[in-house]
């Protein structure tokens, strides 16, 4: 089958086209022709791992030794990138019953990458779901990490709002795969949403139903004089410190990063209550998927595409993602449709 692989990390260029051999499902696999598949942080991050700093590394530095070794220290291990797909099966495992040969799905392969190909294998009991019907392979290729990685986070806080009591969420980092299915998620719950995000990527925050949308290089949202009951920081790009006075007095600003210093305000402002900072740690679970696609299905949240790649473009589809002029999550085609 064909593949988009990479041998030495580095810059966009050092993907490319190579024939690699078809996986074969164990007995609890599913075998998936992947129709799609995305461009999300981790792909950009796993492709230049070797070069990666402590501001795009949104984990502790003392674990980025660990991150080398997984993924190869001089060199990828595994040559194939991909977490997320979208696609048809074609072949399930002798344990397999709830998945189908031609059954429509989309997945999210976690750490395993793998589906930047042709082929692609999933746990059966895994990140895996049908498809949501309302919506193209790229649209649902472009959902699994980001909707499950929301979903789960916000979890962990009231953002419901009722007819006695209104919430107001700000996301940071509202136009990204995570942002961008946070302000759905909250919105669905009945919040007032701000997102922040870059200039050219306000009318796409805008079309995912924020009712405030703001250019952080013109404006900072920590000075506007609005207090949230929520902040989520999705790559920690401000502080608590920063947005203390923004917050209501029992306001929580939640990271989606996971660094040493917020770990420590995390403990710290449990302890001494109040205006607190939370980290949670995403769990994710099949079932999470299936709610998901309910609520795709339902017209709740929406998947939309900034632009589709074709799979021998794959370098480009990495350069556009990187150039800061992105207007919404990023997709590589593997077959039209």
């Amino acid at each position: 089958m064909k593949a988009i692989v990479y041998d030495e990390y580095g810059g966009p260029d050092v993907l490319k086209i190579a024939e690699t051999p078809k996986p074969e499902p164990k007995a609890d696999e599913v075998l998936v022709k992947v129709h799609a598949t995305s461009v999300n942080y981790g792909d950009l991050l796993a492709r230049n791992i070797k070069n990666a700093t402590s501001a795009n590394f949104n984990m502790p530095m003392f674990l980025m030794p660990i991150i080398r070794l997984i993924f190869g220290w001089s060199a990828p291990k595994n040559r194939i990138l991909g977490s997320e797909l979208s696609g048809v099966v074609e072949a399930v495992g002798s344990r397999v019953s709830a998945f189908a040969p031609g059954d429509h799905v989309f997945a999210h392969t976690e750490m395993k990458m793998g589906a930047y190909a042709e082929y692609a294998v999933v746990a059966a009991n895994g990140l895996i779901a049908k498809k949501p019907a309302n919506i193209t392979h790229a649209q649902a290729a472009v959902t699994p990490m980001g909707a499950l990685t929301a979903w789960c986070i916000l979890r962990n806080v009231e953002i419901e709002s009722t007819a006695t009591k209104s919430r107001r969420i700000l996301v940071n980092g509202a136009s990204g795969s995570i942002g961008g299915f946070a302000v759905q998620i909250a919105k669905a719950y009945g919040a007032h949403v701000t997102g922040v995000c870059g200039g050219p990527r306000l009318e796409h925050v805008r079309a995912l139903g924020a009712d405030v949308a703001l250019d952080y290089a013109k404006e900072d949202f920590t000075v506007r004089g609005e207090k949230y009951d929520v902040i989520l920081d999705v790559l920690g790009k401000s502080s608590f410190a920063k947005c203390q006075d923004c917050l209501t007095e029992e306001g929580v600003y939640l990271l989606a990063s996971f660094r040493t210093w917020p770990i420590v305000q995390t403990l710290w402002t449990k302890l001494t209550g109040g205006k607190r900072v939370l980290i949670a740690p995403s769990s994710y679970r099949q079932e999470h998927l299936e709610n998901i696609r309910a609520m795709i299905e339902e017209g709740k949240l929406k998947a939309l595409v900034d632009r589709a790649f074709p799979m021998d473009q794959a370098a480009e589809a990495h350069r556009y993602a990187e150039s800061g002029q992105r207007k919404g999550p990023v997709a590589i085609t593997m077959v039209e449709g």
